[in-house]
């Protein structure tokens, strides 16, 4: 079978796909706008316009509409999905290259002390949790205790830079000191993350595999981002001296977009979340002197912005169902366990490096933003069987309710002028 006629649709499935499309981008852009109006986080409103059209909302009230438009055909939502995580690449593309990356002695000791309190504490007490509280209630059929245990210490420990990027873009805060200690620390807590994830996924599926599995997962990552931040800006400059300076020179967005997708393609080969590649390219990018990509970073951003990532953010919503897979005290239960553990965390260790208090408090308030990781996190462990659908609509719920938290905040601060740092 030839690559042109696997990937054919039917006039019926292109007219599903962008009619659902124009949905998706109907609802996200205007739910985005009364949420932003709202002095509310834009991309929670994003979120909110797929969960209009997914199954707790459409679905509910006219089930048969719904699934016309989303859930006919498997290629249309294949499609729907592809767009989805172009929107998560061209993020955390225009995430990397936005911030600033010189950091003073003062911003590396609060980098690492908030890293301690409010990432490796907080993972470690979550890991024990389910050794001491019955979870299994909230185990799916593949999982098992250790699984489970790594699941929850991510669950409470992570940050999203995706979110919190959408959040410092959208209040014009990226270039502040703030924001790039929050997201200095977000990246490593993101690393950690994926490979725990990718031990939790090999404990749960072979154990025999698991020691292996850790081994490589944590190499490969490790040897991928370092080497892409210190070989990457060296071939963007060798490219600039070179006489193939003429793709920079003419054609910079072209090149800065395929700089990006090799990066993904790359990462995905090596085993590596394709995100790190997409961050890490964009990182390289804001190495480079302004006038050389400062016409590309704006058209990249303008189109991410406008089309890709509000499709990512409301197909989030739209994969939630909150008729039949939600448990309310659970969810609070843990969204209370959780931001206690991490806010706490960050709150002591702010008062033993004698931060004062309001930095401290918004460092916290940002750090508890879990967004989009808490939601690949859940969906993975759910995919995979490690986790039950209750346990997975909460950790949706919780992503998305402490980065409302942190949008609502962060806002108020800068309303009223005073310093984040």
């Amino acid at each position: 079978m030839s690559l042109v006629s696997t990937f054919t649709l039917s006039s019926l499935e292109l007219t599903r796909f962008f009619l659902a499309m124009v949905l998706l981008l109907f609802t996200a852009h205007s739910f985005g706008f009364l949420f932003y109006e709202a002095k509310l986080p834009r991309v929670i409103g994003e979120i909110f316009g797929g969960l209009v059209l997914g199954p707790t909302f459409l679905g509910c009230v006219a089930p048969d509409t719904e699934n016309w438009v989303f859930g006919a055909f498997p290629s249309e939502g294949q499609l729907i999905s592809v767009i989805s995580y172009i929107g998560l690449v061209l993020l955390m593309f225009i995430s990397g290259f936005e911030i600033q990356r010189a950091f003073s002695k003062e911003d590396r000791k609060i980098a690492t002390s908030f890293l301690v309190g409010a990432t490796f504490v907080p993972f470690i007490i979550g890991m024990a949790v389910p050794f001491v509280y019955n979870f299994s209630p909230f185990s799916g059929p593949n999982g098992n205790l250790l699984s489970l245990a790594i699941i929850v210490g991510i669950g409470v420990s992570v940050t999203s830079i995706p979110v919190i990027s959408k959040i410092f873009i959208d209040l014009k805060i990226m270039d502040t000191r703030f924001a790039k200690i929050v997201l200095a620390i977000a990246t490593i807590e993101d690393v950690i993350q994926f490979g725990a994830l990718a031990i939790a996924t090999g404990v749960g599926a072979s154990a025999s595999a698991s020691l292996s599995l850790i081994s490589y997962t944590g190499f490969v990552t490790v040897a991928f981002f370092g080497a892409a931040l210190l070989g990457l800006p060296r071939l963007i400059r060798y490219t600039i001296r070179s006489r193939f300076d003429v793709l920079i020179k003419f054609h910079p967005s072209r090149y800065a977009l395929f700089l990006c997708f090799s990066m993904v393609a790359l990462a995905s080969l090596l085993n590596v979340n394709i995100v790190f590649g997409a961050f890490l390219a964009g990182i390289a990018v804001g190495m480079m002197p302004e006038e050389v990509f400062a016409l590309a970073k704006s058209q990249v951003k303008s189109i991410s912005l406008a089309v890709f990532t509000p499709v990512y953010f409301a197909v989030v919503g739209l994969k939630l169902d909150l008729i039949h897979s939600f448990d309310i005290l659970f969810f609070l239960g843990f969204l209370v366990f959780s931001t206690a553990l991490k806010g706490g965390g960050a709150l002591v260790v702010g008062r033993l490096i004698k931060q004062k208090r309001l930095p401290s408090l918004n460092l916290a308030i940002a750090l508890n933003a879990r967004g989009g990781p808490g939601i690949v996190l859940a969906t993975v462990a759910f995919d995979l069987g490690l986790i039950s659908e209750t346990f997975f609509v909460a950790l949706v719920l919780t992503a998305i309710v402490t980065s409302l938290i942190a949008g609502f905040w962060l806002r108020y601060v800068k309303k009223k002028g005073w310093d984040l740092l």
